[in-house]
Order: C-alpha cells, then sequence, then structure tokens
C-alpha cells in the first residue's frame, strides 16, 4: 500500500509519531514516572490507582547472596526489570518449590511454561538484569519482585499460558483507541505482538473486540483454544478507561500507552505505562489514529475531568 493511501485512512506513522504527538506533548522531565516502574508504581499508589504489589526491589548483586531465603515464603511471583521495554527480561514463577537436601532447605522456580530454573539460574537471570541487559539504553537497572496476577475467568477461553493485558492510547486525557493482547502458544504465553501474541480492536463505546490479527494476518478464532475472538466481552470496561485517563492526570504525557489487566478481586490493574506506545493497534482496529488524535487536538483546550473525557471519547469513536 503506497503511502498516500496510507495518509487518505488516517495511518499514523513512526515518523509523525515521534514527531507529531511524542516530541511535542511529553515533556522529558516526565519521562522517569513512566521508563522506571519502581517510580511508577510508587506514583500510582499515591494516586489510589490499583498496581501489582512490589515485594521487593533489587538494586545490587549483593542481594543476591540472600535471595533465597528473601523468597522462599512466597508461592508465586513475576521478576521484571524496572527500565526494560516490550515484555524483555519478565519472568512468571507460578511455583516456589522447596525441597530439603542433607539438612538444608533449597529453591526450585516453576516458569509458567513449566520450566524449572535453579536458583541459581534465578539469580543468573537478576544479574543480567542488574547489568542493563534489558533497560532501555543498555543502562544499570533494578529487578522487581512482584505479585503474580491471576487472569480473569473472562479469558479462560481467549489465552494459551499466559495473562492477557488491555492497551490503551491516550492523548491529552481522553482514550483514543484499544486492543487486548492475547497469549499464545506461538508467543511462549506472553502478550506480545511481536513474539505472536493476537492483537484484538476493541471498540471504545462498548468494550467489544472489533478485529483479530496475528502479525498482519487477520484471525477469527485463537489458533490455540479455538474459541471465536469475536464472542468476548471486556467485564469492568468503564473502569478500564477510566484509569487509562486518569494516568494522564498521574504522569503529565500528553500522548502515552496504558497497560491495564484484569484481575479477579480487583478488577483493572495498571501493570505499567509507555511514552512511545507502537502503532500495532491500528492493524488491530483495522483504523487510522490520525482521524481520532486530531478531533481530541480540536477540543483538547476544553477543561474536562478525567470522567467527561472518557465520556466524550466513549461518543465520539464507535
Amino acid at each position: 500500500m503506497i503511502f498516500s493511501q496510507l495518509h487518505r485512512l488516517g495511518v499514523l506513522g513512526i515518523n509523525n509519531r515521534v514527531g507529531r504527538y511524542i516530541l511535542r506533548h511529553n515533556k522529558r522531565k516526565f519521562y522517569p514516572y513512566v521508563d522506571n516502574k519502581v517510580l511508577t508504581s510508587e506514583l500510582a499508589h499515591k494516586w489510589g490507582i490499583s498496581t501489582p504489589e512490589n515485594y521487593m526491589v533489587i538494586k545490587n548483586y549483593g542481594t543476591l547472596r540472600t535471595l533465597d531465603a528473601r523468597i522462599a515464603h512466597l508461592d508465586s511471583f513475576v521478576i521484571k526489570p524496572a527500565k526494560g521495554s516490550q515484555g524483555n527480561g519478565i519472568i512468571v514463577i507460578t511455583e516456589v518449590i522447596k525441597k530439603e537436601v542433607n539438612g538444608q532447605i533449597e529453591i526450585q522456580c516453576r516458569r509458567s511454561n513449566g520450566k524449572i530454573m535453579e536458583i541459581d539460574e534465578v539469580k543468573h537471570h537478576i544479574s543480567g538484569i542488574l547489568s542493563g541487559l534489558y533497560s532501555l539504553g543498555g543502562q544499570n537497572d533494578e529487578a522487581i519482585i512482584q505479585s503474580k496476577i491471576e487472569m480473569h475467568p473472562v479469558f479462560n477461553d481467549y489465552s494459551y499460558g499466559g495473562i492477557p493485558d488491555i492497551r490503551v492510547i491516550v492523548f491529552q486525557g481522553y482514550p483514543v483507541m484499544s486492543m487486548v493482547r492475547l497469549p499464545t502458544r506461538s508467543s511462549d504465553g506472553r502478550a506480545n505482538l511481536h513474539q505472536g501474541a493476537i492483537g484484538a480492536g476493541i471498540t471504545l463505546a462498548t468494550g467489544l473486540v472489533n478485529h483479530a490479527v496475528i502479525g498482519k494476518k487477520l484471525i477469527t478464532h485463537h489458533p490455540d483454544t479455538g474459541s471465536e475472538i469475536k464472542h468476548l466481552v471486556l467485564p469492568h470496561w468503564r473502569e478500564i478507561l477510566d484509569l487509562s485517563a486518569k494516568c494522564y492526570d498521574m504522569v503529565g504525557l500528553g500522548y502515552l500507552g496504558a497497560d491495564i489487566v484484569i484481575t479477579p478481586d480487583k478488577g483493572p490493574v495498571m501493570l505499567e505505562l509507555n511514552a512511545r506506545p507502537g502503532l500495532g493497534i491500528q492493524i488491530a482496529n483495522l483504523s487510522g489514529l490520525v482521524p481520532r488524535l486530531e478531533l481530541i487536538a480540536a477540543h483538547a483546550h476544553e477543561k474536562r475531568d478525567f470522567k467527561e473525557r472518557v465520556d466524550f471519547s466513549m461518543k465520539h469513536f464507535i
């Protein structure tokens, strides 16, 4: 498809995204609030926004010497880099196995894919995080040991081996487009489009799935469960949009992506925020971002609280 056709369809490209929206509307002083998940979590706590609990933050290699004892009381957890992106470096531990060997308690960890990690392997992975292996720009990092999110039963027939998450693009405090990312066998249970997860567009007015893709291929059914994806209706939809709109007020970035999961007990929980959200969401919705962004730009001067901004989006982006 040639550039003029993409332009007519309102598709936002990388250069336009950076020049017209990110550079203009995202002040550099606010980037640490989203680029460092520890700071994001602390700020969300002050704003009353629900996030996964951080059990501990590992800041130096010396802490790894006592890691066995520090995780022995946990049943499950997630390891993630504080400054990572695109899900890199994240490991989900579904079971902490404790066994006695020669009078000593040894720890093993079972991953979400069923594989067993010895404690030395866990320490090695965290060492890689601290060295900046997964961080933006390769800078030194911190490792977060975080509570594992349980999957809402609405996704039982629409996910393989992992927890789906919802990406909402927010411009000037208005939700403008959303999708749910559904893990597959090919994505190794990760909600990552680049690794083979499903991107399913969501109609903002209703929370109903409208289209679904893997890569650039339209699909109708989940390749592993066989369930028809258009039957998926997201619960707590209004709460999800309210939460995403509040994230703008919290961090002050005019163009951002909010990643949210739905839990069985707490409802919507914010996983993380992104100052440079990708553009694959347009493929999932078969719709371009530009007309929506331009509409918001024309109304951004009007003073509205987060609920009024969500009302506006749900009315106009059907």
